[in-house]
């Protein structure tokens, strides 16, 4: 293999490394959207996906663990309910931040899919703006 064939090929891997899927295909639409947003609403996007996403496990845990009574590392105190509601919520941060159950990843697409919409209303308007201003 030569030297052309080897960066080509490392050029290949990297372009469909960098290529975002859904549903185990590649997603253009998607990438598409990501190109069209700023650093700063993706960073958001993503804070809020995961911030979501942790908001729905909290829920769940709490389910989970609504009818135990005086079990578990409190004891049955009068502030184990208090104690509870704040492990829960540290567990699902935790959860979420490190994954979670694949939510925030749906969330952060929709999310980024409609600011990209939103973006290309923006321009289509200012362009059409600046072009009647011109005639």
């Amino acid at each position: 293999m030569d030297l052309a064939q080897i960066s080509n090929s490392k050029l290949a891997s990297a372009a469909k490394a960098s290529m975002p899927t859904y549903g185990g295909h590649p997603d253009y639409d998607f990438a598409a959207a990501l190109n069209k947003v700023s650093p700063q609403v993706k960073a958001k996007a993503q804070t809020q996906a995961q911030n979501f996403e942790g908001m729905f496990i909290n829920s769940m845990f709490s389910e989970m663990t609504n009818g135990l009574q005086g079990e578990g590392p409190f004891g049955n105190t009068t502030g184990t309910g208090i104690w509870r509601s704040m492990q829960i919520e540290q567990y699902s941060k935790s959860f979420a931040k490190a994954g979670g159950v694949g939510i925030a990843k749906n969330v952060y697409r929709t999310l980024i899919m409609t600011q990209a919409k939103t973006a290309g209303q923006s321009q289509g308007t200012a362009q059409g703006t600046a072009q009647g201003k011109q005639a």
